[in-house]
């Protein structure tokens, strides 16, 4: 997985796989990251369950360049 950039920050869109039981749909648990210069600016926590991959991400992604640009 690969940062963007955003105001010169990294930021991160992480999608933690879910699975309560074998015959549970799988959900992903969404969380964002932000670094600068290689180290740790915050991080969130769990957001929200996604039913994909990308969704999650997307979202950990979203609150990243939320929490810059409120801290900006």
């Amino acid at each position: 997985m690969e940062p963007q950039f955003y105001h010169g920050y990294s930021v991160w869109g992480h999608a933690i796989l879910q699975q309560d039981g074998i015959l549970e749909p799988e959900r992903y648990a969404a969380s964002g990251t932000i670094t600068l210069s290689g180290k740790m600016v915050e991080s969130s926590g769990i957001l929200d369950y996604f039913d994909s991959e990308e969704e999650a991400r997307h979202a950990g992604l979203e609150w990243a360049r939320a929490w810059i640009d409120s801290h900006r």
